[in-house]
């Protein structure tokens, strides 16, 4: 008898924490989940954003709810903290995610340009965080201008062009192909600013392709605008940071930030000058300082 109620007290687990999960508790997961979902709303202006956010990193059971429902909207969490506060992104088969193709369709009228729009956030992605340690750094903001990202795009064009060429590889346009050796081709010919009666910047220009990726990506509180100097000037949100480093194994974004456009020596991101310069219809003022 001894035998039989040692072994049950070392055998028998204690009784469970209840873990049952209540209606106050799933819909508290889902409201937080909605904070994450309005990428312009600063946790430190809404108390019960603080509050729902601190409830996550304090109570484990409230995380996994919260992680469940955001994973069952199709949605991947980035980041939980009071910098960013739920950041989450879409996963591809999510009612959220916005495909490029879509979203270039809303921004132009001729499909074929999904290329230079998708290039367009390349682009602004590289060079608002041209060095990996400038990702790892939570601290760290890039800045862009609308004028400096189309610099930056033509200098890159020009060396994919010199790429192609060493390579003897046919350089007339490809539209249908996939990748940054159709774009560069297709974005090289585009006038950076066009002409219109009134003065205005044409969509599809590319200084207004670039204009209206950096407005989508203000509009998605991944940038802020801080002013009107070089066509529109940038800096980047924790979000944009936290969605940059989960895009960082792109092969395109990997491909640009690869040609050596952008050197870094002390924090600052400056253009390298091309040879000849007279062929890139360069924008004035790119708003990027270049190597002497």
């Amino acid at each position: 008898m001894t035998e039989h109620v040692e072994w049950s007290e070392a055998e028998t687990p204690a009784p469970p924490a209840s873990t049952a999960v209540i209606p106050a508790d799933a819909a508290d997961a889902a409201r937080l989940v909605a904070f994450g979902l309005q990428p312009k709303l600063a946790p430190a202006r809404d108390q019960e954003y603080t509050e729902l956010l601190r409830r996550y990193r304090e109570d484990p059971a409230f995380a996994r709810l919260a992680d469940a429902v955001a994973a069952g909207l199709g949605l991947i969490v980035l980041e939980v903290s009071p910098r960013a506060g739920m950041a989450v992104t879409a996963a591809e088969d999510s009612v959220f995610a916005v495909r490029m193709g879509d979203y270039a369709r809303r921004t132009a009228a001729d499909s074929g340009d999904r290329f230079l729009h998708g290039l367009a956030h390349l682009a602004i992605a590289a060079l608002a965080f041209p060095r990996p340690e400038d990702l790892a750094d939570d601290s760290y903001i890039g800045r862009v201008t609308v004028n400096g990202v189309d610099a930056f795009v033509r200098q890159a064009c020009r060396r994919l062009e010199e790429r192609a060429e060493e390579r003897g590889e046919n350089t007339d346009p490809a539209t249908d192909a996939p990748g940054l050796e159709a774009a560069w081709r297709i974005w090289a010919r585009r006038s950076a600013t066009g002409a219109t009666k009134d003065a205005r910047r044409p969509a599809a220009s590319t200084t207004g392709i670039v204009a209206k990726a950096l407005a989508f990506l203000t509009d998605s509180g991944f940038l802020q605008r801080t002013g009107d100097d070089n066509g529109g000037t940038y800096r980047t949100t924790a979000r944009y940071q936290l969605q940059v480093r989960d895009m960082a194994g792109n092969a395109a974004l990997a491909e640009l930030s690869e040609l050596g456009v952008v050197p870094v020596t002390d924090g600052t991101a400056t253009l390298l000058p091309a040879e000849d310069t007279d062929d890139l219809d360069l924008v004035a003022d790119a708003g990027l300082p270049f190597h002497s």
